[in-house]
């Protein structure tokens, strides 16, 4: 029996959407997207395995609909449950905070239980500061559908080859 894998994500103009979906396509029929703004906390129950999405918004801060959700985070048992992150963000415009929602949010998960897989290099990016970042990696993906759209697909895709194997997939 394969996984069901809950794909939570947050968008605000439609990129972080889009890459869920992309992610989703390529993990198949085990994958349950839920938009983060219509979520309540007992949706993660369901799952082992669980895909974060959240794009870092304004100067280093959570998209509105995962803020809005933050603190209810906390109602959450995380242990034992596996989990993947990405993010999509702006390095060169704000490279003193690339990726930071993604960090607030596996720092905030990862107190509660779960287990973070998905690390990935900071190579080939130009910033200068994350809250993403663990011992030199970025603790998940790190989209830049701003400067970087073209490398999208293939940073997604050698990612999730990544990522199957945590997951048991």
């Amino acid at each position: 029996m394969s996984k069901k894998i809950g794909l939570f994500y947050g968008t605000t103009t439609g990129k972080t959407e889009s890459a869920a979906e992309i992610i989703r396509d390529a993990l198949g029929d085990s994958v349950t997207m839920h938009d983060i703004a219509d979520t309540e906390t007992g949706d993660f129950d369901d799952y082992e395995c669980l895909i974060i999405g959240c794009p870092t918004w304004n100067i280093g801060e959570l998209q509105s609909d995962w803020e809005g959700f933050f603190e209810d985070l906390d109602e959450i048992d995380f242990s034992g449950k596996t989990v993947a992150y990405f993010g999509t963000g702006d390095q060169i415009g704000y490279g003193d905070n690339f990726q930071d929602a993604m960090g607030m949010l596996e720092e905030k998960i990862s107190e509660r239980g779960g287990k973070t897989v998905g690390y990935t290099s900071t190579d080939g990016y130009d910033f200068a500061e994350s809250k993403a970042l663990r011992d030199g990696k970025f603790c998940g993906l790190a989209l830049d559908e701003d400067n970087q759209s073209e490398l999208s697909d293939e940073r997604i895709k050698a990612w999730i080859a990544q990522v199957k194997p945590d997951f048991g997939l």
